[in-house]
Formats: C-alpha cells, structure tokens, sequence
C-alpha cells in the first residue's frame, strides 16, 4: 500500500499540498506530511468494503460513484467546494465509520492543528485518492490490479500494511502516554479494518 501512496505523492502530492495549503491556510510541508497518513485510512476503508461488501464488484462500484478522475483537473476547484461545506463528514459516508473522526483528533493532536481542520481535510482529500485510483484503474491496473493493491502483501488482510506504514511514519517521538500516537492510531485501525484472520 505504500508503494500506491509514494506514487500519488510523487505524481500529485506537490499539487495537492499547494491547493490545499491555499484553501486551508495550512503550511504546504505539514500537508504533505500529512496527506500520505491520510491515505492509507481510505484505502483501508475500501479494502474492507471489498472484504466484506461484494470484493472487487464493490470496489467499482466506490469509484464510479465517487472517484471521478476529472477531479484531478481542478483541484482549486475541488478544494474550494468542500471548504465550503457546513457539516463536512470525516467518517466519509461511512466508509471510515467513526474512525474517521478519531483520526481527525489524533492527526490535529500530533501536528498541532485546529481538529476542524483536519476534519475537513479528510473528506476534501478522499475524492483525489479515489479519482487517482480510478485512473490507476482505467488506465490499465483493472478492478483485480486496484484489488491487489488495496492487499499488496496478499494474506488477506491490510491491517499490517496500514497500521505498519502509519506507525513507522508517526510513532517516532510519539512514545508518550500508553504508547504515543502511534499506537493509539493502530488501535484505531484495528477497529476499522478488524482483527486479522
């Protein structure tokens, strides 16, 4: 799963943090710190929607209801529509449940940002995930290529990619309090994805 977001930071993570930066008033560098800590919830929100919701039929199903490529455009565009939402959705429908909250919270807490922020950050962010891996798709991976990826080591599950690559980027420094944000962020992902067959 990593390899999928250092390929969308390295082909759209410039541009997103700049448009991002520009509509949140968020420093350009914490955003891309963000972003790739941001991603690995969705995708295993997505992985357990395929898992457990009708596999990769399921998965088609997500992108072509809400992952238009076209978003990957206008992003100014984009961002600026869901900047102005009242009640933005971090849960994301209810693909991240209340763990999208929860992520909110803890992403605020380790990068010293307004909860609001990261609230609405998480939904302004989904749809260039889901557009990137609707292009991924069409442009030839297929619905078993995005399937593969959202399970890149193959066992099944995705609870080790996520919670692994989350807690190697954000676990370092963070050892305060029962076993600092990282931990507490795979606890998280434990709830989200479920315990490991």
């Amino acid at each position: 799963m990593a390899n999928f977001i250092d390929e969308f930071m390295g082909t759209y993570g410039s541009k997103v943090s700049k448009n991002l930066s520009k509509t949140l008033g968020v420093k350009k560098g914490i955003l891309k710190q963000i972003i790739p800590q941001i991603a690995p919830l969705i995708l295993g929100g997505l992985k357990k929607q395929k898992d457990n919701h009708g596999g990769d039929a399921r998965v088609d199903h997500i992108l072509n209801k809400y992952g238009s490529s076209d978003v990957l455009n206008d992003l100014a565009g984009l961002f600026r529509s869901k900047a102005g939402d009242s009640n933005p959705d971090p849960g994301l429908g209810g693909l991240l449940g209340n763990s999208g909250q929860q992520a909110s919270e803890a992403l605020a807490k380790k990068f010293n940002i307004d909860t609001g922020t990261i609230t609405k950050l998480i939904p302004m962010l989904a749809p260039v995930i889901l557009g990137a891996l609707t292009k991924k798709r069409d442009s030839g991976s297929g619905s078993g290529g995005i399937g593969a990826l959202l399970d890149q080591d193959g066992d099944g599950s995705v609870l080790d990619d996520v919670a692994g690559f989350l807690i190697n980027s954000m676990g370092k420094g963070s050892r305060k309090s029962g076993g600092g944000l990282g931990g507490a962020l795979g606890g998280l992902l434990g709830g989200l994805l479920g315990k490991k067959r």
